[in-house]
């Protein structure tokens, strides 16, 4: 007998195939391009914000046990405290909007997180209350942390939130939520696709599924990620985006970039995000939006 079992009937292992929905972008982009800056400063682990144990993953891997980490919040306090303000005058020095994921706790420990890029145009959407992983979570607490991080946006940029992000894995239950609670448009709590996909919501409307991606995303520089001069970021990410440009003429594509005030936002690492939003000056063909702004855009086109 062959160990295990066959992969449950939910899973969504075939998607668009040869043929995917017939669906254009605005001004018939071959490529809808997402910027994405996560917010988590401050709602990392912490045992000085009473959390059961400090983060482990910043510039060096180590987590301190019993203690308070002050060497872990520091690097984390370095976006919040310098990143962001690079970060928010390079995207105006090119006119470009993005899509900014919070952490409820980030933004109520300091609200101009939130309210600093929603006043230059930026979306604000949820990347739950801690910087954690949904995964094992009891449905309550859950309920009560997709509640808590709303509100703590919603006062901060005086608009709610309408786009969710799990950092890492979310756990069974979260889309589900999302979709009772009932003020989401779209969640990005996907990694299996180039173009976005919508579902049934309960209310008879549709909910988009927005993918991102760990690979062109900051998040490589870490350590063993692969990313060490900007250079590599920025031709990596702009290798995706030819690449996807060409599949654009006959199919829409979707392309995210994932930064982070703390790791984008080193003085090295800009000259990485520069030479991307140079490229994206210099090429026709791309529409560069929020995520709430594509969301919007995907339902519209599926109704025609």
């Amino acid at each position: 007998m062959v160990p295990g079992g066959m992969p449950p009937a939910s899973r969504e292992l075939t998607g668009h195939g040869p043929t995917p929905p017939r669906i254009t972008w605005p001004e018939d982009a071959r490529l809808a391009l997402s910027f994405v800056v996560n917010v988590e400063e401050g709602a990392e682990l912490s045992l000085t914000s009473d959390d059961a144990r400090n983060e482990s993953v910043y510039e060096a891997r180590e987590e301190v046990e019993g203690h308070p980490d002050p060497c872990m919040e520091s690097h984390f306090a370095y976006g919040s405290r310098a990143g962001i303000w690079r970060i928010l005058d390079l995207f105006d020095a090119f006119g470009v909007k993005a899509t900014f994921s919070a952490c409820g706790r980030a933004i109520a420990a300091t609200p101009a997180l939130a309210a600093a890029p929603a006043a230059r145009g930026h979306e604000i959407s949820a990347h739950g209350w801690r910087w954690e992983r949904h995964a094992g979570m009891a449905e309550a607490t859950e309920r009560a942390v997709i509640a808590a991080t709303v509100e703590a946006i919603a006062d901060a940029a005086g608009e709610r939130p309408v786009g969710w992000h799990t950092r890492s894995a979310s756990s069974v239950n979260t889309r589900r939520l999302l979709l009772e609670e009932g003020g989401f448009l779209y969640d990005s709590d996907c990694y299996d696709d180039d173009m976005p996909r919508s579902i049934a919501r309960p209310d008879g409307g549709r909910h988009v599924i927005l993918p991102y991606a760990f690979d062109t995303n900051d998040m490589r520089f870490g350590p063993g990620g692969g990313f060490v001069q900007p250079e590599d970021f920025s031709r990596y990410c702009i290798s995706a985006m030819d690449w996807l440009m060409r599949e654009g003429r006959s199919a829409p594509r979707m392309l995210s970039i994932g930064l982070h005030l703390r790791i984008i936002g080193r003085p090295a690492r800009m000259h990485g995000l520069e030479q991307i939003l140079e490229h994206v000056a210099r090429t026709p063909g791309l529409w560069v939006a929020r995520r709430r702004d594509i969301a919007q855009h995907w339902l519209a086109q599926e109704a025609r």
